[in-house]
């Protein structure tokens, strides 16, 4: 690679991820998008806005404190470079957010739900609010008044607040007085007038009467404001000591994520300078961090206005549903992994099976133990519950639970104090990296022999998200995949990385090892005249020697696709450097979450799926696991699902110059939803099989495991998957 343009490559993480958020905020104004959904997609804008203040700015912020000027490994830039070029995207970012929201609300009037402005009220309305105030807000509310005997108080993260300049009496001086908006307070208020629905947001209701709520004091200005702190905290300083309590260290850690710096201030309108002012020298946040804007401070209401706009808008408000489908009754998921491999592709197909697959292995007496790890899991989850039956039934249940799921802590501690009281045993992982695989195995012994079934996947197990995220699980009862398994899971618990595998590739220490390995036989394949090829689907890709060598490839004439929903560190599209290298993003209807890596064509094909993408957190600081996928009809389904996906003109964007994305315009006859059209093939495949198709909405329940044997040679997933994209 010419050093001289080597970082030309390269485009900085959280610029990118910004980019990224701009897709999701695009989608809430795209025509084609139905109404209610547009409502989803600007929350959803919203909530990842202040995740990345929460996480990366607050990380940046952290890095700006130490006395060693730490430079992005990249592009060089420094902590305080990268807040500078942030903080313009972001307040640009607003201005599309506004505008967007303001055209939702126009459209939202059109049918039937009106929002309310306090400005402009007229009296019937205005005496109509006022009474609604004094009887369910007023007695409720917690005014606060700054002065020499109460001192400034400590503001909530992601809380609302009136903010007010007021005067007592006959002091000179202006107090400043604060409402908090308690996030206990019902958000949105509605009432039927006619055929009119009106809402309206609780804060701005408590800013128009704040004059009320103050009593006698003078309100002189006022104005709504939410400020977002950094909630990025390192655990590591609390594992050298080997005697502590990991779950109450990781309990008094999330006690101290609530009262951390600010790192956002945002203002609804235009405030008085003077409160904005206090607050930015009160907070401690340079006026760069702070932003106004005219939309609500935040927008999660938008899915309780979407769920209202379902009982009175038409068909047409909301995507078509489309629900998984489940195989034919009698069917069962561990008699099938028994005779060949199986591979499931969530949402299209039912996480019912795998629940039940769970719930007969914890009844089987054969079955002695079950091991999985643990990541994200339901609030109210089937698996965990299967765990649970599996140890009161006498199985070892060992779980590997990662407290440090980001914002899925407290949810993780409370399943693993379940999960230990009903004797499972529950291990927390190592220090110094998290626990990221999706893994399951389970051990049967018929005589002296054991027998495993082992499942590796792409995402977690979490029966809701399995509804909303694309994901692969691969399930075998090879001996020597399960042997293989059971060794990963040894180390875990014994706290040792794992290096000596075949088929797995395990992180930190055997997994990007294989995938370079794999990217250079191409490059080497290429320049010997032959036609290389390279394929990565994931989230996200920033580890620098993992580019470095797509760049590479380029050079060497490697084709290289690249399916990345997220960040994406690398630049594609560069004259002698990545001008091979074509950069997608498939933003849509489910969250694309599978990770499925491909290389070489034809016979050459080696295909893997993954827990892990290309971040360097994943590739050196996780614990991940892949495997290569060698049955010959399940690479060519997930060969096909590439190819789907590469032929995508609905959801995609292609990178372009300057980390810029441009979605693809066709005609309509020329569009192409790789997310839909696997519904159509899946029916039509499974149209072709003895039983009916059956949805969840249809069969009410899980199949019955009393029925003949559906399908005697192939899987049920295996066969139509494999079938799919025949032309």
């Amino acid at each position: 690679m010419n050093g001289n343009r080597e970082s030309e490559i390269f485009i900085n993480r959280e610029l990118s991820w910004l980019e990224f958020n701009r897709r999701v905020l695009d989608l809430s104004r795209e025509k084609t998008v139905p109404l209610g959904e547009k409502l989803n997609f600007a929350k959803i804008y919203c909530s990842n806005l202040d995740e990345f203040f929460m996480i990366r700015v607050g990380s940046l912020y952290d890095q700006t404190l130490l006395k060693n000027e730490y430079r992005e490994n990249k592009t060089g830039m420094t902590p305080q470079q990268q807040l500078s070029a942030i903080m313009p995207k972001v307040a640009e970012l607003q201005g599309h957010c506004d505008k967007n929201v303001e055209k939702i609300f126009r459209k939202l009037w059109g049918y039937g739900l009106e929002k309310t402005h306090f400005e402009n009220l007229g009296k019937e309305r205005e005496n109509f609010w006022k009474k609604y105030f004094l009887r369910e807000l007023f007695p409720v509310l917690s005014p606060q008044i700054v002065d020499r005997r109460h001192p400034f108080p400590f503001l909530r993260d992601r809380e609302i607040y009136v903010g007010a300049l007021i005067k007592e009496g006959k002091n000179e001086d202006a107090l400043f007085g604060l409402i908090p908006i308690s996030s206990h307070l019902e958000r949105l208020i509605t009432f039927s007038d006619g055929e009119v629905i009106s809402y309206a947001l609780v804060e701005e209701l408590v800013l128009h009467f704040a004059e009320v709520a103050f009593g006698k004091a003078n309100v002189l200005e006022k104005c709504l404001f939410r400020i977002t702190r950094n909630a990025d905290l390192s655990v590591e300083e609390g594992m050298f000591d080997q005697d502590i309590d990991y779950r109450s260290m990781m309990s008094e850690l999330l006690k101290r994520r609530r009262k951390l710096a600010a790192v956002r201030l945002q203002f609804f309108g235009t405030p008085p300078p003077s409160i904005h002012s206090l607050l930015l020298e009160k907070l401690v946040l340079p006026s760069k961090q702070s932003f106004v804007q005219t939309s609500p401070l935040e927008l999660s209401f938008l899915g309780t206005l979407a769920d209202r706009l379902k009982s009175i808008g038409g068909p047409d408000m909301f995507y078509p549903v489309a629900r998984p489908l489940l195989p034919p009754a009698g069917y069962s998921l561990h008699r099938d992994v028994l005779r060949q491999d199986v591979l499931i592709y969530y949402p299209y197909h039912s996480y019912r099976p795998f629940i039940q697959l769970l719930n007969e292995a914890a009844a089987d007496p054969d079955v002695i133990s079950i091991k999985m790890t643990l990541y994200r899991v339901a609030t109210e989850s089937k698996v965990i519950s299967a765990l649970i039956d599996a140890a009161e039934n006498g199985k070892e249940v060992v779980t590997i639970v990662e407290l440090r799921a980001r914002f899925d802590e407290q949810n993780n501690i409370d399943w693993s104090r379940q999960l230990e009281k009903a004797g499972c045993t529950v291990i927390y992982g190592f220090s110094d990296y998290k626990i990221h695989s999706k893994l399951t195995l389970i051990t049967r012994k018929r005589g002296k022999k054991y027998e495993y079934i082992s499942q590796v996947g792409t995402g977690n197990y979490n029966e809701r998200t399995s509804e909303l995220y694309t994901d692969l699980a691969y399930l075998t009862s090879n001996q020597e995949i399960g042997e293989e398994v059971a060794a990963v899971f040894n180390n875990l618990a014994l706290g040792r990385l794992t290096e000596h595998v075949n088929q797995l590739i395990v992180a930190p220490l055997r997994f990007k090892t294989v995938l370079l390995e794999e990217i250079r036989e191409e490059i080497q394949y290429t320049r010997a005249g032959n036609e290389g090829r390279v394929i990565l689907k994931c989230n996200s890709i920033s580890d620098k020697e993992i580019i470095e060598t797509l760049s590479e490839a380029s050079i060497a004439g490697v084709p290289v696709d690249m399916i990345v929903r997220g960040v994406c560190c690398l630049q594609a599209g560069l004259e002698g450097l990545t001008e091979n290298i074509r950069v997608r993003s498939l933003v849509g209807r489910y969250l694309e979450h599978a990770r499925i890596y491909a290389f070489g064509q034809a016979e050459r094909l080696r295909i893997y799926i993954a827990s892990g993408d290309f971040l360097t957190r994943n590739t050196e600081r996780r614990v991940e696991v892949g495997i290569r996928i060698d049955d010959a009809d399940l690479k060519k389904t997930l060969s096909d699902i590439l190819d789907m996906q590469l032929r995508d003109t609905v959801n995609a964007s292609l990178m372009r110059e300057g980390n810029t994305y441009e979605k693809i315009k066709v005609g309509k006859d020329e569009r192409f939803d790789s997310q839909m059209q696997m519904y159509p093939y899946l029916q039509a495949e499974l149209a072709s099989l003895a039983k009916p198709v059956h949805t969840e909405k249809e069969t009410g329940t899980a199949p019955s495991e009393n029925g003949e044997e559906c399908i005697p040679r192939r899987s049920f997933f295996r066969k139509f998957l494999a079938r799919l994209f025949r032309r």
